[in-house]
């Protein structure tokens, strides 16, 4: 695969305006529930309170995407995302208008919780779109590289955005700045000429024959539910991540260091990615996650160091050395879907990476607003490291359901 791959895909007939809708409406995927957590804490108070409403989205989005999806693979997608649109951008509406009225805790999480569940689930579906799209070999390789790539970055660089815009005069901007382009985004894919083309489950795409695979779909494999566990504890660690920052550059007196210090893990991110994929170590993948993971978790355990008063210096350097780790992983999650998932099956896989790391946000998220209240910044950050050294422990238990010489059964067909 080269990078004439990727220009190659990204030119095909009909793929322009879908990709370009399809990057508009995911942008946001993990920007939202930070952005709903940062305006609910301002407007309420309470990080504890925030971190329960932000969860309650994320909560939301795992639950509905699935369902959504299997209506998708039965109808198309262009009808199932046009009516989560639209009713995602009601939801999203009734939601500030109840954080602005100051509604009772309890109602302001039923109605995240409601807005996660319409959330329109485009990354399965603009990932499947690639095998209308382009033929089998390089060229879709680099298509689903390129998903990949781009999921991994608008859940870097997201958060970030979420961050800076809390700035605003309006605390509610980051939210609606998100809602209004994912369902925006999400009705331009819906829309698009390939994407109207596709109908039914006979039609054309990223399938491959594979035979049913009962109620629990990918995750009936062993090796796939150790990818899903891995998301799932990337997510927690993330998540504790973007409440601690902004947790402690407030304590420091500076909100928007929060945004600038964000960004800057970010671009530790990509640009350690690109280099640690010359030379990826461990190589064996069912020993990279645990490893990759375990360290992440031993960094972000180390921004405790900033201590309840704060040292930038410190935090900076931990971060950057956190963030070094962000893409490895993401990188090995997405190789492991296509080893890993039944025949048939990778994009359903893949959804189910997305689901496990948004259940670690809403957790990581949650968790860690109750803990900045009782402990503070550095307490949020000990929190999400253990917690993830925790699953990094589970994930090196289970590392032979993905070592190559692994029997991967087939489930029993529903």
């Amino acid at each position: 695969m080269s990078l004439g791959d990727y220009r190659a895909a990204l030119t095909s007939p009909g793929a322009l305006v879908p990709a370009l809708a399809s990057a508009l409406g995911r942008f946001p995927i993990a920007m939202i529930g930070l952005a709903t957590l940062l305006y609910v804490q301002r407007e309420t108070g309470s990080f504890a309170a925030a971190g329960l409403v932000s969860a309650g989205v994320l909560a939301g989005v795992s639950l509905g995407s699935v369902a959504q999806g299997r209506i998708m693979d039965r109808v198309g997608p262009t009808r199932p995302l046009l009516i989560a649109a639209a009713l995602f951008a009601g939801a999203a509406t009734t939601l500030v208008a109840a954080v602005e009225t100051a509604q009772p805790l309890p109602v302001l999480v039923g109605l995240a919780l409601a807005s996660g569940l319409v959330q329109p689930a485009l990354p399965g579906a603009s990932r499947a779109l690639w095998g209308l799209l382009v033929p089998a070999g390089p060229r879709r390789d680099a298509a689903y590289s390129y998903e990949a790539i781009s999921l991994e970055v608008f859940f870097i660089l997201g958060p970030a955005i979420a961050v800076f815009l809390i700035t605003a005069p309006w605390p509610g901007t980051g939210l609606a700045v998100a809602a209004s382009a994912m369902a925006a985004g999400s009705v331009g894919f819906a829309l698009s000429r390939p994407v109207r083309s596709q109908a039914g489950p006979d039609r054309p795409g990223d399938a491959d024959g594979g035979p049913p695979t009962g109620v629990l779909g990918a995750l009936a494999r062993p090796g796939m539910r150790t990818v899903a566990l891995a998301s799932l504890g990337f997510g927690l660690v993330i998540g504790a991540v973007e409440v601690g920052v902004p947790a402690a550059t407030t304590a420091m007196g500076s909100v928007a260091l929060g945004g600038i210090l964000l960004s800057a893990w970010s671009v530790a991110s990509v640009l350690a990615g690109v280099l640690y994929s010359l030379r990826p170590w461990p190589r064996p993948l069912h020993l990279r996650m645990p490893v990759l993971l375990g360290v992440f978790a031993v960094c972000v355990a180390g921004m405790a160091l900033t201590g309840p008063t704060g040292s930038i210096p410190v935090l900076v350097v931990a971060m950057l050395l956190a963030g070094a780790l962000i893409t490895p992983q993401v990188t090995a999650h997405s190789l492991a879907v296509e080893i890993a998932s039944p025949a048939g099956t990778a994009t359903e896989g893949f959804g189910w990476v997305v689901t496990a790391a948004t259940l670690g946000l809403a957790a990581g998220q949650s968790g860690a607003g109750i803990v900045v209240e009782a402990a503070g910044p550095a307490g949020a950050f000990l929190a999400g490291g253990i917690a993830g050294a925790a699953v990094a422990v589970v994930l090196w238990a289970r590392r032979g359901t993905l070592a190559p010489s692994a029997p991967m059964k087939e489930p029993a067909p529903a």
